[in-house]
C-alpha cells in the first residue's frame, strides 16, 4: 500500500524541507512506498487540496495522511502506531474527544470559554515546542481510544474508505473546522474516529478566537445546527 503524506506550506519545496518542522521530519523517511504530496506556496484552504489528492486515489488507492507543515513527527514507529489504529478505526489522529456536545467549538473545548473538556473525555497525546524535547507535553488520555471529533493536525485514513463513503472536505472551511466536519461526516456514515499512539510535536497551538475562525464557527454552526 502506498502512503500519501499530504502537506500545505507557504513555503517553496526546497524551504519546505530546508526550515519547516515537517519538512526535514519527512526527509528522515525514505522509502519507495512513501509519496510526499507537496502543496508549495500555498494559499488555497485545505480542504480543497486534501480533496483533490482523494480523487487522485480513485485508480491508485493509498493510505492518505493530512499533516500540518509545523509537525515534527519523532515517532520512528508511526507506520506501525498507523497500521494498527486503522485496523480498529476508520479514521484516525493523534488526539480527540470521546463526546460531542451542542455547540462545541474545537475537539478539546465544549464551549466558548475554550477551556479544556474533562480528562475523561479526552484522548491522545502531543508535544508543543520547537525542538525534542518539546516545551510542554499534553496529555489528553490513552491513545486507542474510539472518539467523536479528532485534532486535524494529523489525520489518517485509507483512500478507500473515503471513496467508498462519499466522504470529501467541505471546502467552505478552508483552515478551520474542516477537522470537526469530517468527523460528523463519518459518523453519519457509521465510520469510527480513533486516536493512535504516535509521537509528535506542534509549533503551534492553533488560532481561536480569531475572525476567520469565528466566520468558520459560524458555518460549521449552520450546518449542523449545533
Amino acid at each position: 500500500m502506498n502512503i500519501k503524506f499530504v502537506v500545505a506550506t507557504r513555503e517553496s519545496s526546497d524551504s519546505f524541507y530546508a526550515n519547516t518542522a515537517t519538512g526535514r521530519s519527512l526527509a528522515l523517511y525514505q522509502s519507495p512506498q512513501i509519496e510526499i504530496c507537496l502543496f508549495p506556496e500555498n494559499s488555497l484552504g485545505l480542504s480543497k487540496i486534501y480533496n483533490s489528492v482523494i480523487e487522485s486515489c480513485l485508480a491508485s488507492p493509498s493510505l492518505l495522511i493530512f499533516m500540518h507543515d509545523d509537525v515534527h513527527l519523532i515517532d520512528y514507529h508511526w507506520m506501525d502506531a498507523l497500521a494498527n489504529a486503522l485496523q480498529v478505526f476508520s479514521i484516525v489522529g493523534v488526539c480527540g474527544n470521546k463526546r460531542r456536545v451542542p455547540f462545541q467549538p474545537s475537539w478539546a473545548f465544549p464551549d466558548l470559554t475554550l477551556q479544556f473538556d474533562a480528562q475523561e473525555n479526552l484522548s491522545g497525546l502531543i508535544g508543543h515546542g520547537k525542538c525534542f524535547p518539546p516545551d510542554d507535553l499534553s496529555f489528553f488520555g490513552p491513545p486507542m481510544q474510539q472518539v467523536m471529533l479528532l485534532d486535524g493536525v494529523m489525520l489518517a485514513a485509507f483512500s478507500e474508505t473515503l471513496i467508498r463513503s462519499y466522504i470529501r472536505f467541505d471546502e467552505k472551511f478552508d483552515f478551520h473546522f474542516y477537522d470537526m466536519d469530517i468527523c460528523r461526516q463519518a459518523e453519519i456514515r457509521g465510520l469510527s474516529c480513533g486516536t493512535a499512539a504516535i509521537s509528535l510535536i506542534h509549533e503551534s497551538g492553533g488560532n481561536f478566537g480569531s475572525p476567520s475562525w469565528k466566520n468558520s464557527y459560524d458555518a460549521y454552526i449552520q450546518k449542523w445546527g449545533q
